[in-house]
């Protein structure tokens, strides 16, 4: 379990732990970051990181591979600004 701020909505803090692992390079490109690490790490619900996952998708760190699961993307392999 994790310790999370119970006042504030989870998904969000999902998002900034993840968001800065992946900048500090704790998690490279390839890192499989799956919905059941997300809710055994944090203690929260399938839709919770789910919803996590779907915002660091739309923030571009993130891909996912129908089937395979959700990586975070190589640096060259992100879309150039206004290319998406």
């Amino acid at each position: 379990m994790s310790d999370l701020d119970p006042t504030r909505p989870k998904w969000p803090q999902i998002v900034d732990r993840l968001t800065q692992r992946i900048s500090s390079g704790q998690y490279g490109p390839g890192h499989l970051i799956s919905h059941r690490a997300i809710e055994e790490e944090f203690g929260v619900a399938k839709a919770t990181a789910g919803r996590a996952l779907a915002k660091l998708r739309a923030r571009k760190p993130v891909r996912t591979e129908f089937g395979m699961g959700s990586f975070i993307r190589d640096v060259t392999d992100q879309p150039a600004p206004g290319n998406e």
